[in-house]
């Protein structure tokens, strides 16, 4: 298990011990007050429980190495996993509104709200500060579960301090329609992020392009641009979990022999790899340059130059993407 994952793993199943505790204080302010609203908090905690260990199990996956049968790895699981994680909490949502409901019709009376208040503010900082070790740890190691646990996390905070909120004004005003109203609201905002966690995951497993980190690759290439690097084209990246999968041509001068054009293909590798970590996998072609080439192409000293260079094509999202090479036209 590499040390990426391995850390993944760490932190998911903290959460989700922490998401265990913080179900137990939910439902405790729940059955001190009798609040819809705490209501709404606690049964979205399930979800997180639910969550984290689907989380623990896809990242558990995720650190096996690759097989025979599967010979990316098993990255994809966190994708399901994601997936699983957004239809539960649009689940959780739709039951919140469901509760909410009923509580219009049939009005529970309120007890102990100031206490109840305590103990779900106590829950909401410790989410907030799971939730942005999550998000940052998924984004430095590639973790779309970890991403998705820790933005489950923040929501559920903003969730709770919106509750807090009603119940505040519950105290102030003593109108029991509020804690109905305010659970009703955050019922759908939880749909809402449900369905951005389920869209997100169904355009990873669907390899959607991921056009800001391509972008960022454009600018590095060209930043870095070799003499020998004539063109660059049909550049695609795949997400597998924490890992890139990188393939591109990389057109280079014809007349290099074999040896010469694969130590331009590992120069290309590793400047990838400083730049965007050492979990990828690069497989690049490499074609010869052709006449037409020679119009962009500004190396110095060129004994084949069939014609005199024009102009420098620089390296940008549009063109490196496109499945052909550079010209003037």
């Amino acid at each position: 298990m590499q040390q990426i994952d391995r850390q993944n793993l760490t932190i998911q199943k903290w959460v989700t011990a922490v998401s265990v505790i913080l179900l137990v204080i939910k439902f405790a302010a729940y059955f001190l007050t009798h609040s819809v609203a705490i209501l709404t908090d606690a049964l979205e905690s399930i979800v997180n429980v639910a969550a984290g260990f689907i989380g623990v199990y896809s990242l558990s996956l995720v650190a096996r190495p690759r097989d025979i049968h599967h010979p990316y790895g098993y990255g994809k699981a966190e994708f399901i996993s994601a997936a699983i994680e957004g239809t539960l909490i649009g689940a959780a949502g739709i039951l919140i509104i469901y509760k909410a409901i009923m509580h219009f019709i049939n009005p529970v009376a309120l007890h102990q709200l100031n206490e109840g208040i305590y103990l779900v503010t106590a829950t909401a900082l410790i989410n907030l500060v799971m939730g942005i070790i999550c998000v940052q740890t998924g984004k430095r190691n590639n973790s779309v579960a970890l991403i998705a646990s820790g933005r489950h996390l923040q929501t559920d905070t903003l969730t709770t301090v919106g509750i807090i909120a009603g119940l505040l004004l519950v105290t102030l005003t003593g109108y029991l329609w509020i804690d109905g109203a305010v659970a009703i609201i955050f019922g759908a905002i939880i749909i809402y992020n449900g369905y951005k966690i389920v869209r997100g995951s169904v355009s990873g497993i669907m390899d959607k392009a991921d056009m800001e980190l391509l972008g960022k690759m454009a600018v590095v290439l060209n930043d870095n641009r070799r003499e020998n690097w004539v063109d660059l084209h049909n550049l695609r990246v795949i997400k597998y979990g924490n890992k890139l999968h990188v393939d591109c041509h990389l057109t280079v001068p014809w007349y290099l022999n074999v040896h010469e054009a694969h130590s331009e293909i590992d120069k290309l590798t590793a400047l990838i790899k400083d730049s965007f970590g050492s979990s990828l996998e690069m497989f690049v072609h490499s074609d010869g340059c052709m006449p037409f080439s020679c119009h962009i192409c500004n190396k110095q000293d060129c004994s084949e130059r069939k014609f005199e260079f024009k102009k420098k094509i620089e390296f940008t999202l549009d063109n490196i993407s496109r499945n052909q090479r550079h010209g003037l036209t």
